[in-house]
C-alpha cells in the first residue's frame, strides 16, 4: 500500500525557491512577491489519483493526475508553459517529470515523520520545500 498523502499542509522551510523561479524565467517583480507568500497545500489522494492544490494570497494553482499517465500540463499561476507531464511511485516517492522548454524540470514528494517534503528541479536550480501537517 503506498503512502497517504492525503492532507492539508503548511510551508514551514523554502530554500533556493529564487534559484529556481530564476531558472523558469519568472521576472524580478513576480519573485519577489512570491518569495514572501506563505503556501498551503491540500491533497486528495484516492489510490492511484491525486488532486493536488496549492493556495497562496496571490496565486492558486490545482493538479489533477493518476500514477503512470502523462498528460498536458499547463503551469498556470508559475510559469504559464505547457508541459507533458508524468507522475510515478519511487518506493515511497512521488517523481514527477515535465518536459517541454525547459530542460531538467519537475518535482518530488515525500513524507518523513510529520513533514511533507517537495523538491522542485528545473535546468540546475533544485529548491528544497518542507510543510507541516495542519491540525
Amino acid at each position: 500500500m503506498p503512502v497517504d498523502f492525503s492532507g492539508t499542509w503548511d510551508i514551514v522551510g523554502n530554500v533556493n525557491f529564487e534559484g529556481y523561479m530564476i531558472s523558469l524565467g519568472i521576472d524580478f517583480a513576480t519573485r519577489k512577491i512570491a518569495s514572501l507568500l506563505k503556501p498551503r497545500k491540500v491533497i486528495e489522494q484516492e489510490g492511484d489519483c491525486f488532486t493536488i492544490k496549492t493556495f497562496t494570497t496571490f496565486r492558486n494553482y490545482d493538479l489533477s493526475f493518476k500514477i503512470g499517465e502523462e498528460f498536458i500540463e499547463v503551469t498556470k499561476g508559475m510559469d504559464n508553459r505547457s508541459c507533458q507531464t508524468v507522475v510515478n511511485w519511487e518506493n515511497d516517492k512521488l517523481v514527477c517529470v515535465q518536459r517541454g522548454e525547459k530542460k531538467n524540470r519537475g518535482w518530488s514528494h515525500w513524507i518523513q515523520g510529520d513533514e511533507l517534503h517537495l523538491e522542485l528541479t528545473c535546468e540546475d536550480q533544485v529548491c528544497k520545500q518542507v510543510y507541516k501537517k495542519s491540525l
